[in-house]
């Protein structure tokens, strides 16, 4: 009997999913838990496994295809991947694949395999047509996915106002619609013939987006559109926080297996700061404010496909080495393409460094619902007046970004002030003062 291959739950906020690669062809054998499809989510790549061992019977689902949690990709019938294994294989299985349980076609074949069943061995498997594979009906051209229809109801539009859609066949993904709502009216009633792709001069190709860089595009514009965005800046003397690291990293290192960096330095003076100045840790809903009694810190990490936000879950409650741990894992499986969907949601606070590059100064966007963004630039040694004489100091400067609709200015630049005390002298941040 073959066994569905189903899309997994996806994580928070995440509707569907596109078939970015399958990894083997139907007829392949694969063993229990072996990675068979790729998906391309909104955030990250996720691995479907082989729910157990035996044959790829039938890939119901094209690669560039738009699914949802729950949909069948494809089915595995028991077995070693034999000759003799996949054709009993095809005769216990002689119901379509991809038609589901309530087949007519395929109950009487299955009846009729009980009834009379000449020996496994002497079965030859029906050749897979494209008919035994089609994964949906097909839909009404343009026609919305679930999701996509979910928001249009809920705004009261049309699908024709949004056009042809990014899902396979021109359907209307959750994006699109999103997309459409954050477009100013005059680009919302553009006609499709006018958004057409431009022809490509000489030296010249397109590549299409993927759904990491197609989303970080749409939430950073709809960050644009839906906060009143500021942006203050202070400038952090480092010499305290770089003495201080470069007295212990290596007693740090020995006793806790990683090495002593200094975004645990900011992650534990933001901290200090989000709980003298909450409203940089809360959010809008509506017409009310959300506040939070806790700290689950963003970490802005670059990847191979784009930026992602991993959060410090309750950071407020770690020391130092934890902060590290936790920061340097996320950095590997983010490198290595292993990051979890949950391991992303819920952040309340995000710091972003865009030093590592060389950045020396930046504006940060917010990242939704969040009402504040930090960000870490390059350090640079710049003559500095101290104590009424000039001396070259390690300096860098910070950007604070916040909403202005429930942040305000004075919080804002206190919250920076505060953060710029703690490292400037790390005593307070050991000290908690």
């Amino acid at each position: 009997m073959a066994t569905d291959i189903i899309v997994p739950t996806l994580g928070e906020s995440v509707t569907t999913a596109t078939v970015a690669r399958w990894l083997k062809q139907a007829g392949d054998a694969v063993a229990a838990d072996e990675p068979l499809v790729e998906l391309e989510t909104d955030k990250v790549t996720v691995e479907v496994p082989a729910p157990l061992a035996g044959v790829l019977e039938a890939i119901a689902v094209k690669e560039g295809a738009e699914v949802e949690p729950g949909a069948v990709l494809g089915s595995i019938a028991a077995g070693s991947g034999s000759p003799k294994m996949a054709a009993g294989a095809g005769n216990a299985g002689a119901k379509p694949v991809g038609s589901g349980s309530g087949s007519a076609a395929g109950t009487q074949a299955s009846d009729a395999a009980t009834v009379a069943s000449p020996p496994p061995a002497l079965v030859t498997p029906p050749p897979v047509t494209p008919a035994l594979v089609t994964p949906v009906a097909a839909a009404a051209p343009h026609a919305p996915m679930p999701a996509a229809a979910k928001l249009i109801a809920e705004n009261n539009i049309s699908p024709g106002q949004i056009g042809p859609g990014s899902a396979k066949d021109g359907r209307i993904a959750k994006g699109d619609v999103l997309s459409f709502l954050a477009s100013p009216p005059a680009a919302a009633t553009t006609p499709a013939a006018a958004r057409a792709p431009r022809i490509l001069g000489t030296g010249e190709e397109r590549v299409k987006m993927t759904r990491l860089r197609l989303t970080i595009a749409r939430r950073l514009k709809e960050a644009q559109n839906s906060a009143a965005m500021l942006t203050t800046f202070n400038e952090v003397d480092m010499g305290a926080a770089m003495a201080l690291r470069a007295e212990y990293k290596d007693a740090f290192e020995k006793k806790h297996g990683v090495r002593l960096g200094f975004m645990s330095f900011f992650v534990r003076a933001c901290v200090v700061g989000l709980k003298e100045f909450p409203a940089v840790n809360a959010e809008i809903d509506g017409d009310d404010v959300v506040y939070k009694n806790f700290v689950n810190m963003g970490v802005a990490v670059g990847g191979p496909s784009g930026l992602v936000v991993p959060v410090v879950k309750n950071a407020d409650q770690m020391g130092f080495a934890q902060i590290e741990k936790t920061i340097g894992d996320f950095g590997k499986r983010v490198r290595d393409g292993q990051l979890k969907l949950e391991e992303m949601a819920g952040g309340s606070f995000t710091i972003t460094n865009g030093g590592v590059y060389g950045s020396l100064m930046s504006t940060p966007i917010l990242n939704p619902p969040q009402s504040g963004i930090l960000g870490m630039h390059k350090i640079q040694d710049r003559p500095m007046a101290v104590g009424g004489k000039v001396e070259i100091r390690p300096m860098m400067y910070l950007a604070l970004s916040y909403d202005h609709r429930i942040v305000d200015g004075k919080e804002a630049v206190s919250f920076l002030v505060r953060v710029k005390e703690c490292i400037e002298d790390p005593r307070r941040l050991m000290l908690d003062i």
